[in-house]
C-alpha cells in the first residue's frame, strides 16, 4: 500500500513556494558503504563545488531561502541549519562527507550534487501516514542523547514530520530520529526530496530521476515509485 504523505495548510502558509517529491522503493539492498557509494560522495562534493563557484554554502539561494523559512518558524538558521546545508559544509570541510550505509550515501550524495534536502525513511518503521505539520510542543521525538534513548518535544510551532507514533524530523529536515532511519536491514524506504523557491521545480525533478537511476543499479529488480 501507497504510503499516506500530507503536508499541512499551515506549512504551506509559512512557504507557499514549498515542493516535494517521494519516492517510495520496495525490494531495496542495503549494506555498508560500498567503495562505489563512496566514490558517489567524494564526485557529489565535486559538483557542489562547481555549482558553488567560489561562494559560501549559505550564499546560494536555496539556501538562503531555507535560512529565511528556518527564521520564520522560529529556528536559528546559523545553529539548526537545513540537512542540505549542513551536509554541503561537511562536504567542503576536510573531514568530508560521513559514510554511513549505501542507501544513505546514495541519497546523501544527491542532496550534496544538487543542494536540495533529502531524506529516507524506513517504510517498515513508520505508523501510519506521514505529516509534515506545525508542532503543538507536546509530540514525542525519541532520539539518543549520550548513548542514551531519550524522549525531546519539539518546539510550538516548530515544522516537523511526523507519523502516528511521533516526531521522525525535527525542524523540518534538521534532524531525524533513529526509529525510522534506514539501516542495513532496511529493504523498503521512502525518499523525500524538499525544495523551496527559488529553486526550481525541474531541478529536484532531475535530482529525483538521478536517486531513481542510483537506486535500480544497486537493487536490481526494487520496485520504485515517484510522486509529488
Amino acid at each position: 500500500m501507497t504510503l499516506s504523505l500530507t503536508v499541512s495548510d499551515e506549512v504551506r502558509a509559512l512557504a507557499p513556494g514549498f515542493t516535494h517529491v517521494a519516492i517510495e522503493a520496495h525490494g531495496l539492498v542495503n549494506g555498508p558503504t560500498t567503495e562505489a557509494g563512496s566514490a558517489l560522495l567524494d564526485d557529489a562534493a565535486r559538483r557542489l563545488a562547481v555549482r558553488l563557484d567560489g561562494r559560501a554554502v549559505h550564499e546560494d539561494p536555496h539556501m538562503a531561502a531555507w535560512r529565511e523559512t528556518y527564521g520564520a518558524f522560529g529556528s536559528k538558521p546559523s545553529r539548526t541549519r537545513n540537512s542540505a546545508e549542513a551536509l554541503a559544509r561537511r562536504a567542503l570541510s576536510e573531514a568530508g562527507l560521513p559514510r554511513i550505509n549505501l542507501l544513505v550515501d546514495l541519497y546523501n550524495a544527491i542532496s550534496v550534487a544538487y543542494l536540495i534536502p533529502v531524506g529516507g525513511e524506513d517504510l517498515d518503521r513508520i505508523e501510519g501516514g506521514m505529516r509534515l505539520v506545525r508542532a503543538t510542543g507536546e509530540e514525542d521525538f525519541v532520539t539518543v542523547a549520550g548513548g542514551e534513548e531519550t524522549v525531546e518535544h519539539p518546539d510550538a510551532g516548530e515544522v516537523v514530520w511526523r507519523d502516528d507514533a511521533g516526531v521522525t524530523c525535527r525542524r523540518w529536515n534538521w534532524r531525524q530520529g533513529p526509529r525510522t532511519r534506514l539501516t542495513e536491514e532496511t529493504t523498503s524506504g521512502i525518499f523525500l526530496l524538499e525544495c523551496l523557491a527559488p529553486a526550481a521545480v525541474t531541478g529536484v525533478e532531475r535530482a529525483a530521476a538521478e536517486l531513481v537511476e542510483l537506486l535500480e543499479k544497486f537493487s536490481p529488480g526494487a520496485r520504485i515509485t515517484v510522486r509529488s
